[in-house]
């Protein structure tokens, strides 16, 4: 048997396509391992969204380096969107690298890795596709990293064009799975003991909108919602555009689905979100965030938000920042604009100083987690229903699984507890999660921690 080591770097869906790769290298009879010194194939799955995580990508090549210096036959692969922006020019500046596969194309990992093996030749591939049997393969390792909770991709791809995102040029046009072959797969999880799915896509919510699947989001969310032992559904990322009043009522509606929206805003300032390509307002997102408390009370919102985007002046800022204040999301993902490749906003004037964003974000992040703080600390002495997914590291006798609303629950228990559903009295807020125990509570369907 052959050993194949992967690294994730990036989104959730690099981690789904870094299951389907194990998916696929096992079928030329690779098995995982976690110490790349006694690997065959050396995986490493990349993402470019940012800076910070492309430059990972060199630093991690670089460690590597030592391993294909000793060991030559090893074959040493970059895939994901790194890959798929850089092409060959990522062979010649990293003369040792064997492989450069792109975001299309890895259906083809064990013919190109094969080839390489045999010739000695290496090779970019990073050709776009609309075929979607190649583009969704329904092949996933059966060793999960997680077998409680899984992710699945259901569409690829984005249309949007903001300003500042490079991901309709490294991961292509949006492109809906077949319904068919979504529900065959839950299926298959869900037989293999997995509780929970999250289904991803860039824009998850405009699912099926170019009419190339059977089913619109909301009809696949329902007939995910019927299959049985099947326990909770997560989606993410939701546009706010596409986000409308029928999706807002499946959160009412379906007993499976978590009560937890990620609707990314991205900045608090009209002008700033014209100048983003963002395609709604503060006003049009503050309306629909109202209009969702109104149909789920209950529910968690998270969000993305940017700081020092080009152009970005203090009182946009400060727009951003009372949007954080009047909305109250229970978490936000804030980051400082980084400037990305083919990307329009990469040739914007005024852009701004590094020093500025920096310190705009670092008062973004405190006033984000006292509004966090503030709002998990009114959940003491609430009960919850949690599922339990995992141990906790170094901290022998408990373990932690998450709220219905997402937030992360520490308990006591045993190792026999992961896949099982608990009612926890919350007792104590951490930074960003909860310490409770178990109690017995008759909950209705609702997770009521407010």
């Amino acid at each position: 048997m052959k050993k194949v080591y992967i690294q994730t770097l990036g989104c959730q869906m690099n981690e789904y396509d870094s299951q389907r790769a194990l998916g696929l290298l096992a079928a030329e009879q690779y098995l995982p391992t976690e110490d790349p010194q006694e690997a065959d194939l050396i995986f490493l799955n990349t993402c470019t969204v940012r800076e910070k995580p492309e430059q990972k990508v060199y630093s991690h090549l670089g460690e590597f380096q030592s391993i294909k210096k000793g060991r030559p036959e090893v074959i040493l692969a970059v895939a994901g969107c790194v890959a798929q922006q850089e092409g060959e020019e990522l062979l010649k500046r990293v003369p040792y690298l064997d492989l450069v596969i792109g975001t299309h194309n890895l259906h083809q990992l064990p013919r190109l890795v094969q080839e390489i093996q045999e010739s000695g030749e290496r090779r970019a591939v990073t050709d776009f596709h609309k075929d979607v049997d190649s583009r969704f393969l329904n092949l996933v390792s059966d060793r999960l990293p997680n077998p409680i909770s899984s992710f699945l991709t259901i569409m690829e791809g984005c249309d949007k064009f903001c300003a500042f995102c490079v991901v309709p040029y490294v991961r292509g046009r949006e492109l809906s799975r077949p319904a068919e072959k979504i529900i065959e797969e839950v299926e298959q999880r869900v037989e293999q003991g997995v509780k929970e799915i999250t289904l991803l896509g860039q824009n998850v919510n405009s699912y099926g909108k170019k009419g190339e699947t059977s089913l619109r989001f909301v009809d696949l969310l329902r007939r995910i919602d019927a299959i049985p032992k099947l326990e909770r559904i997560r989606f993410t990322s939701s546009y706010p555009r596409d986000f409308d009043e029928e999706q807002m009522s499946c959160f009412r509606d379906l007993s499976k689905l978590c009560e937890h929206l990620h609707l990314p805003v991205q900045s608090g300032s009209n002008r700033i979100l014209e100048k983003m390509r963002r395609k709604h307002s503060r006003e049009d997102y503050l309306e629909k965030i109202e209009r969702f408390r109104e149909l789920c009370p209950e529910a968690a919102i998270s969000t993305d938000l940017i700081v020092g985007f080009p152009g970005e002046t203090e009182q946009d800022f400060q727009d951003t920042l009372s949007l954080v204040e009047q909305i109250q999301f229970d978490s936000s993902f804030c980051f400082q604009y980084s400037s990305r490749p083919e990307t329009p906003a990469a040739s914007y004037e005024e852009q701004v100083p590094e020093e500025v964003k920096k310190e705009r974000l670092q008062i973004l992040l405190e006033l984000q987690n006292q509004v966090t703080r503030d709002r998990l600390e009114k959940k003491i002495g609430a009960v919850g229903e949690v599922l339990v997914e995992r141990v906790t590291p170094k901290q022998e006798g408990w373990v932690r699984g998450r709220l219905r609303t997402n937030e992360w629950v520490h308990l006591q228990g045993t190792a026999s507890w992961i896949g099982k559903k608990v009612n926890v009295v919350i007792e104590e807020a951490l930074g960003h999660s909860f310490r409770g125990k178990e109690v017995e509570s008759d909950l209705k369907r609702r997770t009521v921690c407010f």
